[in-house]
């Protein structure tokens, strides 16, 4: 299991050919990167308590791991001054069928929409640029996440 935060860019198929490494234990592989999206002059800020921030992913990770038999993960999270097109995350799930591998990487993109310690202020661009604001979760994020909340 892999978590990392940080400011750089990756390259996905880079992190990806060395998280399988040559393994035959696996038969799925299901990634996701998240993109930036915005128009022209925008930016987006994540900010994030350095420490926290990777408890609280790797904690998430452990819960993937715990519901799903994966082989392996990879989260990679960027913060700092992202533009329009930057990759903002890469999550990745090895197991050996691609359900778990699928379901696994929903969980975690839906958890660490709504858990992952993250402040984004997003800042308009364009000809007329407009003031900096902070990001409020969203309600379907939120409803995409309560499905993942274990019963007692």
């Amino acid at each position: 299991m892999i978590v990392k935060v940080q400011a750089e860019d990756f390259d996905a198929a880079a992190e990806i050919r060395t998280l399988i490494g040559g393994r035959t234990d696996v038969g799925a592989v299901v990634t996701f990167t998240g993109l930036m999206r915005g128009g022209e002059g925008a930016t987006l800020t994540l900010e994030h308590y350095a420490g926290m921030s990777e408890k609280e992913l790797t904690t998430i990770a452990e819960e993937a791991a715990h519901r799903w038999p994966l082989t392996d993960l990879l989260i990679i999270h960027r913060h700092g001054t992202l533009n329009p097109g930057d990759q903002i995350v890469l999550v990745a799930t090895l197991a050996a069928h691609r359900g778990d591998a699928f379901a696994a990487a929903e969980f975690l993109m839906d958890w660490l929409k709504t858990r992952a310690p993250f402040w984004k202020k997003e800042e308009a661009g364009g000809k007329t640029p407009g003031e900096a604001k902070w990001v409020e979760a969203r309600a379907d994020d939120e409803k995409a996440a309560e499905r993942w909340e274990e019963k007692e």
